[in-house]
């Protein structure tokens, strides 16, 4: 076919070899979430600023396919597009369907405060918010998570104030939960997060609050497209907080880990190239280490092309290789995201797909591009 790139269409045949798929377990040396997208109802409006329809078939059936591979669910983080399309009504929901299908509680929540309306919030209502949403994860059986806030970014004046909020969820929280430190590369919005716009002096500020909380604390996502900053804090953690990767630059390092300490994984891009995050997982359990990197190496650059700048429309990356993997009937986001990303960056997408091994059916990916491709005009 001919793809649209680099200004010009250009001949490309594809070459890939589909990774396969199989009944994974659940890996045994990592603990691995695929943070998930939702589908939209292809019948329901959502535009932009319109509360979300959701597509529950489908989104669901996404849902069993990453838990027949072995990977647990991150749900209703912002790979499902908190605060960029999914309402906190339709999160309810999706939190309690989701939850209720989890096997053997394979499923973590993302707890946030993003049903505050648009304007500022005092510190009152940022800890009421997060109460609220903590309550529905626990009232499901879920793991917290404890997303990154914009409000509270807003409304905190220092570090003292995020000790005040997550020490008090902390103390009330029934099981141990995910911190979340997402970096403003995701979301403009969370810069200078943990109190202060220094990375090291914010990490202390995270390691003192872990090490105060251990027992309420199973460890803290981060997503801050690091890997240095990364290793730094995972070396200061206290014995048993795990350090679950968000990098999805560099994962397949810190998951392999250095010999004395490793990443457990918390990552958008896994929901993208499941079927290869899967078997690398289980390359890596059996200590076919040579193995696993083959495996990953090639997806690395679709990851990077994905998550690349302006970052938030990553989940434009992951809708669209779902819907070419016929795991969704149309390309449509909730809030209008499938317009996130142009169709040479689309395009950009399906080669590195396809040359991942991540085009499950390549033969059906073609012929959906090819009808995206033509409703822009573009003969493939």
């Amino acid at each position: 076919m001919r793809l649209p790139l680099n200004g010009k269409l250009v001949d490309y045949q594809l070459v890939g070899t589909p990774v396969a798929h199989g009944n994974y377990k659940p890996a045994r040396s990592r603990l691995a979430f695929a943070a998930a997208h939702v589908v939209a109802d292809p019948l329901g409006d959502n535009s932009p600023g319109a509360p979300a329809v959701i597509d529950w078939e489908h989104t669901l059936g996404f849902r069993r396919h990453l838990w027949s591979l072995g990977l647990s669910v991150a749900e209703a983080m912002d790979t499902a597009q908190r605060g960029m399309g999914l309402d906190w009504a339709a999160t309810q929901e999706l939190i309690r369907r989701s939850a209720a299908e989890a096997p053997d509680g394979r499923i973590a929540v993302g707890v946030g405060t993003d049903q505050l309306g648009p304007g500022e919030h005092d510190l009152v209502a940022v800890i009421k918010a997060y109460e609220e949403q903590l309550a529905v994860a626990e009232g499901v059986g879920a793991q917290p998570i404890l997303m990154a806030s914009r409000a509270l970014c807003a409304a905190a004046s220092g570090p003292d104030d995020y000790r005040k909020v997550y020490d008090g969820l902390l103390a009330q929280s029934t099981k141990p939960v995910i911190l979340h430190w997402l970096g403003s590369m995701f979301d403009p919005a969370l810069d200078g997060y943990w109190g202060t716009a220094d990375l090291d002096t914010a990490a202390d500020v995270v390691v003192d609050l872990i090490a105060e909380n251990t027992a309420k604390v199973d460890g803290i996502k981060v997503s801050l497209l690091d890997a240095a900053k990364e290793v730094a804090l995972r070396n200061r953690l206290p014995e048993g907080v795990r350090l679950y990767t968000g990098d999805d630059f560099n994962y397949p390092e810190l998951i392999r880990g250095d010999g004395d300490h490793h990443s457990d994984a918390l990552l958008g891009i896994f929901a993208a190239i499941a079927p290869a995050a899967a078997a690398a997982l289980q390359a890596l359990d059996d200590g076919e280490l040579t193995r696993y990197d083959e495996i990953f190496a090639p997806t690395v650059p679709l990851a990077r092309h994905i998550f690349s700048a302006p970052t938030p429309y990553y989940k434009t990356g992951i809708a669209f290789l779902a819907w070419l993997n016929g795991f969704q009937p149309g390309f449509g986001m909730v809030g209008g995201l499938q317009t996130g990303r142009s169709v040479p960056h689309l395009a950009e997408t399906f080669r590195l797909a396809d040359q991942a091994g991540v085009l499950t059916d390549p033969e059906l990916a073609t012929q959906r591009f090819r009808l995206l491709l033509a409703t822009h005009g573009i003969d493939a």
